[in-house]
């Protein structure tokens, strides 16, 4: 019952900030020209974002199933195991931010208009 009421309150709370954290202000003096460009530009920010999480996650899927598949043959080097684990879950992750940081680097400062 508890975290029913809960989730409801979230619920109400998120639907009643939504129109305060979204509102919409002046329009941006953008020339018409450049509407094509940023257009493009963002759905190729989009895609391109959507890639490197996606192939980020599987990445991550695949060095688990290889530490639990390691695991199970060798218990006792479960410490090593989940070091190098946690390490490479950090190098695979930083992909996705080096993809994050170029897509946002497109999208608000894009050199193409």
């Amino acid at each position: 019952m508890r975290k029913s009421i809960f989730t409801l309150l979230s619920v109400v709370a998120t639907v009643f900030t939504a129109g305060i954290a979204l509102a919409a202000g002046p329009e941006p003096k953008i020339p018409v020209e450049a509407m094509g460009i940023a257009n493009t530009v963002a759905w190729a920010t989009a895609l391109g974002m959507s890639i490197a999480a996606g192939l980020c996650g599987i990445g991550q899927a695949m060095g688990l199933k290889a530490a639990c598949e390691g695991l199970a043959r060798n218990p006792e080097a479960a410490g090593k195991l989940q070091t190098l684990l946690i390490l490479g879950m950090a190098f695979i992750e930083s992909l996705a931010i080096y993809a994050l940081v170029i897509n946002l680097i497109l999208l608000f400062v894009n050199p193409f208009i």
